[in-house]
């Protein structure tokens, strides 16, 4: 049985990079183009791990990870954030809401699998 991966942000190509990069690797992923579906998302499908956007209309990143953190089903799943934010002031902000990781943009597919592999048992 595969793992099941959200891949949440608001550019389709970033989407469908990490997607792709995903699937490749045997992963099933869903996907969602803002914070506020991608809690919908998780809210009504078994995910084992969530990688997200920061910046995003609607609901950002960094709610989404506060959001899932406080459901009950979702209180200890891996949580990366994939993002063009690299400050301490933001990573820290990330961490303090319960994200599990922070990749900064632009990152390569070995890269990302790598990190995955780290945080899924």
């Amino acid at each position: 049985m595969s793992r099941t991966i959200l891949v949440v942000d608001d550019s389709l190509s970033m989407r469908q990079m990490v997607s792709h990069t995903l699937e490749q690797a045997g992963y099933a992923v869903k996907a969602a183009v803002n914070g506020r579906e991608g809690l919908e998302v998780a809210q009504a499908n078994a995910v084992d791990l969530v990688v997200t956007d920061v910046n995003m209309p609607e609901m950002d990143g960094i709610a989404l990870v506060r959001a899932l953190r406080a459901e009950p089903n979702h209180r200890y799943t891996p949580i990366l954030v994939l993002t063009t934010e690299s400050t301490d002031t933001k990573k820290a902000e990330g961490k303090a809401a319960g994200a599990t990781g922070w990749l900064v943009k632009p990152f390569s597919p070995d890269q990302l699998l790598k990190v995955v592999t780290k945080v899924l048992p």
